[in-house]
């Protein structure tokens, strides 16, 4: 376990806090300078501003990590005998373009290159989860002692992204920003405007429509900002679920042997499980960008 002496609840609390950077607000010794938190409770006072920099180096380190190893197979791809690679990397492109032959009913070449990213960007996202959970967040406090003299506790360290709402919110609302472009493109703002009013209650009575207007937009305004934040919080709530257990089974390790033991065989068992959740999510979120994309994309008399 990080954090030698440390209780069970600091254990947990420990592994759930972001490496937060940001300005100290006022009545801080440090106030108006920016640096990192030293506990959750600077976390939260340094605001909206703060930046989880945790999250944004293995975001950005794994959305690097996926486009160098797909270019570096694309440039040596062969018509010949392929490799292992480059055959894992066909399946993949295949097993997502027909993915998207299958729910998208438009014509958008941004549509599979994104649904792409989308899933491989999120599997090794959340295939972060299955490293063991002191592994790297130990490794960081020995760099932040040794390298800044910090003190190891207040070194925090969260390597799976998708646990952090920021991240999650933050592909939805991408999404979500791509769908109402290419709704207001495709309809119109007028013909956008009729498909927030004129359903799912309509008739032809014009004083009746009239009541249905305000009533329709509220049930579709509803339903409009309920997309990123189901789809945000599906993966989000998934992924902090598989971390709470992997830090409860990583607890038993401190209990004795025969704990120690029977920890190591739930945690085996848990992260080969883990695989089928990590895998699905991914697929999740891709296939619900691409029905959200096709949804931009129908007309009022197919909507």
């Amino acid at each position: 376990m990080s954090g030698e002496g440390q209780t069970a609840a600091e254990y947990i609390k420990h592994h759930l806090q972001n490496l937060t950077y940001g300005k100290f607000p006022q009545g801080h010794e440090h106030a108006g300078h920016w640096g990192f938190a030293h506990n959750a409770q600077e976390a939260r006072e340094m605001g909206f501003m703060a930046i989880h920099v945790d999250t944004m180096f293995w975001s950005i380190f794994l959305g690097v990590l996926f486009l160098y190893l797909f270019r570096k197979v694309a440039i040596n791809a062969t018509t010949g005998v392929p490799g292992g690679m480059q055959n894992f990397v066909e399946m993949i492109v295949e097993f997502v373009d027909g993915t998207v032959k299958g729910a998208f009913s438009g014509r958008n070449p941004l549509v599979a290159p994104m649904a792409l990213t989308i899933f491989i960007w999120v599997f090794l996202i959340n295939f972060m989860d299955l490293i063991p959970v002191d592994w790297l967040p130990q490794v960081a406090a020995l760099i932040g002692h040794h390298v800044f003299g910090a003190d190891p506790h207040h070194v925090y360290f969260r390597v799976v992204p998708s646990t952090d709402p920021n991240a999650t919110f933050g592909m939805a609302l991408s999404v979500f920003a791509l769908t109402i472009f290419y709704s207001f493109k495709i309809k119109g703002p007028i013909g956008f405007a009729s498909e927030l009013t004129m359903h799912p209650f309509s008739s032809s009575n014009k004083i009746l429509q009239l009541i249905f207007i305000p009533i329709n937009f509220l049930l579709e305004f509803v339903a409009l900002l309920a997309k990123p934040l189901s789809l945000s919080l599906r993966l989000y709530g998934n992924m902090f679920a598989g971390e709470m257990i992997f830090i409860l089974i990583a607890l038993m390790y401190g209990g004795g042997l025969a704990l120690g033991i029977f920890g190591g065989v739930l945690q085996m068992g848990w992260a080969i499980f883990h695989v089928l959740i990590i895998t699905l999510q991914a697929y999740i979120f891709m296939v619900l960008t691409i029905v959200y994309m096709d949804l931009a994309y129908q007309t009022g008399e197919e909507h």
